[in-house]
């Protein structure tokens, strides 16, 4: 057996030595290990991001797919277009529509679901040590990816209306005087994870203002849009300025994750780049997930089923707030108008990365405030998502929770707290998909 060179590795990993230097930032955090325990079915997890799938037809969609793959079942499993199957885009640019986003097929370019759209985007983008603005929190996925492309990530305060201008402006300032290059905001402006919160319609076109003003690049990724308690859809931010900003889209929150179809509405140069980076990456998206989607469009009622789980996310997202108002008055939260998240400040002193393998025990679990900050700040929140435990699963999980962080209270109270805030910042690397 041919020895390797001393310098390829160790002895756990013979390769070590030779992986990229952005490789070394690839490790799964402490959290994520948590989460394998955390998904058993003891376990009342108010952790993940999954959508209610029994709440689709899903007799309905199984006829639907039958005769997909009976009568275009050649096309729907040979290789596709590394832009997407048209009739798929046509329906895309129906579904924009409803936040007032007018495109053409042309402009939309379809990946394995938006999480691959945020990747190629940062990929064509990002060198090493170029700035990526970011809200502060933000999404846990997206900071792994930035992280992954070796980008600085700059982050700006939320407030109740959502990324607040004047700290965008006078961050962008700073860093032009500092001599840094900033390829672009990323934001989740409506029914925001992890804060639930949205930009309100007045500063929407501040903050565009404001980038257009930098000369920085907006990119809008907008899962949760259509997912509204009691309002209509917000425009877009696409909707008031096409050059300048990238629309990030998906059906995994609107339809089923399973068929990982995500999309990009971008300038045709863009689209173009994006396109080449697709093809070196992945050939070309799934046709058979792309025309199962496009199929659900053209024959199943999916304005009503959309409304169905507007319905159902709005009973569940009332269930945790009043069970926190039950149990836990000493913390605070938002009360979010859509989406699948509250955002949880808990009582002075408490660490929620700390105390998140007690509560494990205690089989609740919950997403730290830590994964959504890029300096590993944010221990004093917790992020309790919604969308997938039935409201009676979703009471009993804050009586657990609430029981743990009493006790942890206690502890505080009686030998005090350092404060200090949590030096290790693996937590971006994020926690596995069915928690994101």
């Amino acid at each position: 057996m041919n020895e390797l060179p001393e310098t390829a590795g160790n002895r756990l990993d013979p390769w070590f030595g030779s992986y990229a230097a952005r490789a070394h930032g690839m490790r799964a955090s402490e959290i994520r290990a948590l989460f394998s325990v955390a998904n058993r079915p003891e376990v009342v997890s108010l952790a993940g991001g999954m959508p209610y799938l029994e709440g689709l037809p899903l007799d309905v969609i199984a006829d639907t797919m039958q005769r997909l793959i009976a009568t275009k079942g050649t096309t729907a499993l040979q290789y596709g277009s590394g832009q997407g199957e048209e009739v798929l885009r046509e329906h895309i640019t129906q579904v924009v529509a409803l936040e007032g986003v007018s495109a053409h097929p042309d402009d939309v370019v379809v990946t394995t679901g938006s999480q691959s759209a945020l990747d190629l985007v940062t990929r064509i983008f990002v060198d090493p040590g170029d700035v990526v603005i970011a809200e502060a929190p933000s999404y846990v996925g997206a900071l792994g990816v930035f992280r992954s492309y070796q980008a600085d990530v700059v982050q700006v305060p939320l407030d109740a209306d959502g990324l607040v201008p004047a700290e965008l402006d006078a961050t962008l300032t700073r860093l032009a005087a500092e001599g840094r290059r900033v390829k672009f905001l990323y934001t989740v402006p409506t029914f925001q994870n992890p804060a639930g919160v949205s930009l309100s319609a007045e500063r929407r076109p501040q903050v565009l203002e404001i980038c257009r003003r930098h000369g920085v690049l907006v990119v809008e990724d907008n899962p949760y849009g259509l997912l509204g308690f009691d309002t209509e859809p917000m425009p877009a931010l696409r909707s008031y300025d096409t050059d300048g900003v990238l629309y990030l889209g998906s059906f995994s929150k609107t339809f089923a994750p399973g068929y990982r179809v995500g999309f990009v509405i971008a300038p045709h140069a863009v689209r173009d780049k994006l396109v080449l980076a697709s093809e070196s990456a992945v050939l070309s998206p799934s046709n058979a997930s792309q025309l199962a989607v496009a199929t659900y469009l053209e024959t199943c009622d999916w304005k009503a089923q959309i409304k169905t789980y507007r319905e159902t996310y709005r009973e569940r997202r009332d269930a945790l707030v009043g069970a926190l108002g039950e149990h836990l008055p000493r913390a605070s939260w938002n009360v979010p108008q859509g989406g699948f998240f509250v955002w949880v400040r808990l009582p002075d002193g408490l660490d929620a990365r700390a105390m998140l393998p007690r509560a494990v025990t205690a089989r609740v679990a919950y997403v730290p405030g830590t994964a959504f900050y890029y300096d590993g700040s944010g221990s004093d929140h917790m992020r309790l998502s919604f969308c997938f435990p039935t409201p009676e699963r979703i009471r009993e999980g804050v009586r657990r929770l609430a029981g743990v962080v009493n006790g942890e209270a206690e502890l505080v109270q009686i030998f005090g707290t350092s404060g200090q805030p949590d030096p290790d910042t693996d937590d971006v690397g994020g926690p596995a998909p069915d928690l994101a």
